[in-house]
């Protein structure tokens, strides 16, 4: 015993067999058993890594799901943001109707006035004509002027001045009327104008005013909603740390039983190959490997890569091109609170625009004409390399690129960065754009 004893602690091994040419003395030997954890032990961390994965998939649920409310927080926003432009826009016609209507007026006025001084020479002229009636006794005064006629030929002639003069005087009346009521009809008409303009006017800002309101109230719940997915990210990225710990509490006791196992096997070998010794003297083995798959190629991969090279840039509304990706620009708004203005990055459609420049293809900066760059298919047949779509309202409002196993590639929103997720259905179009 002691002999064998001494021959085993000369053999160098691991968990191979180990064959050593010795004399009479010949011995294989195994190295001493490693740690063997038990089946409860095992079964307990097992269960435990289980119970912290179950967690770790209810929280990637609710970070899935709140990302999904934010994408549609975000779609509300844009479209309050597009509310208030029109409001503004509104708000600037009726203005302008108002200014209209401000100078109309003032050119009804001057035209009043006009009309006033008319007014006021009609009853001059009337006013003389009534004095001159007086004077003359009314229609006794007006017989005098027969009166002293030295000639038939002169009589008519003071019957036809005395038509003349009466006739002009009822002209001068009848203006006085026309001219009245031409006042008081474009005074009349300025009144309206002015009026109807400045009902829009203050339409217009009211609009303007709610607009306003509904715009920061999304921007508010937007905002909210980046909060609350932080939160449970955290939660989940804690959730995720306890997991791996758990696995890896799993995994060194599996390593353990492994190293077990496989030492109990060079044991039976062993065994085995002692029976074998006398008769044999030598032993042998082999091995293979298990042939590995070569990355898939072609434009639809290189697309794709091109996207995933860019993971972690930040979101920059109105980033990005064929080069890569850009300083982004004011929106007067949410992507303004975020600094995107200030920011070298990407927003969906640029995304795409540099994605797809691997492919030769030139895409416009709006995911709205993107979806009709290529041909449309069922979205149950999307393919690697296939431009998925959301919208709102029938609006659409966000490109990411589908590269497979349920999983895109996207600039989701201000605030983030270029990431891989899973594809959410809340909002998505029924169909796909494949240009490859």
């Amino acid at each position: 015993m002691p002999r064998r004893l001494g021959a085993s602690l000369r053999v160098v091994a691991a968990a191979a067999v180990l064959v050593v040419s010795i004399g009479a003395g010949t011995a294989v030997a195994a190295p001493p058993p490693p740690p063997n954890p038990s089946d409860d032990q095992l079964d307990s961390t097992r269960a435990k890594a289980n119970a912290q994965a179950t967690q770790v998939g209810r929280l990637t649920n609710q970070v899935a799901q709140a990302e999904a409310r934010l994408m549609e927080l975000q779609a509300d926003v844009e479209l309050k943001m597009e509310d208030a432009n029109k409001a503004l826009v509104d708000l600037q016609t009726a203005q302008d109707a108002a200014a209209q209507a401000r100078a109309d007026a003032d050119a009804a006025k001057a035209e009043a006035a006009n009309a006033a001084t008319a007014i006021s020479d009609a009853r001059k002229n009337l006013d003389e004509f009534a004095a001159g009636s007086y004077k003359q006794g009314t229609a006794i005064g007006s017989m005098s002027a027969y009166i002293g006629a030295k000639s038939p030929e002169d009589l008519l002639a003071r019957a036809e001045l005395l038509n003349a003069v009466g006739g002009s005087q009822l002209d001068a009346l009848d203006s006085m009327e026309v001219a009245r009521t031409a006042k008081a009809n474009k005074d009349s008409a300025a009144r309206a104008a002015l009026a109807l303009a400045k009902e829009k006017e203050t339409q217009a800002r009211s609009a303007k005013v709610a607009a306003d309101a509904a715009t920061a109230a999304a921007q508010q719940a937007q905002q909210d909603g980046v909060a609350e997915t932080q939160r449970v990210e955290a939660q989940k990225s804690s959730a995720e740390s306890q997991l791996i710990a758990a696995q890896s509490a799993v995994s060194g006791l599996e390593s353990q039983r492994d190293r077990y196992q496989a030492w109990l096997a060079a044991k039976q070998r062993e065994d085995a190959l002692k029976a074998q010794q006398a008769a044999e003297g030598n032993g042998g083995g082999g091995g293979g490997g298990r042939p590995v798959a070569a990355p898939s190629s072609g434009s639809a991969r290189s697309v794709i890569n091109r996207a995933l090279s860019q993971l972690g840039v930040p979101y920059a509304w109105g980033g990005g091109n064929a080069h890569g990706p850009t300083r982004g620009i004011r929106d007067g708004g949410v992507a303004d609170l975020y600094g995107d203005y200030d920011k070298i990055g990407f927003d969906c459609s640029g995304l795409m625009i540099y994605a797809f420049a691997a492919a030769g293809y030139r895409l416009p900066h709006y995911s709205g004409y993107q979806a009709h760059a290529g041909r449309r298919v069922p979205l149950s047949q999307k393919a690697p390399g296939d431009m998925l779509f959301w919208a709102t309202g029938g609006r659409i409002h966000h490109v990411a690129l589908y590269i497979g196993d349920g999983q895109m590639v996207e600039a989701p929103h201000s605030g983030s960065r270029v990431r891989v997720v899973s594809v959410r259905y809340g909002g998505i179009v029924p169909y796909a754009t494949r240009l490859l």
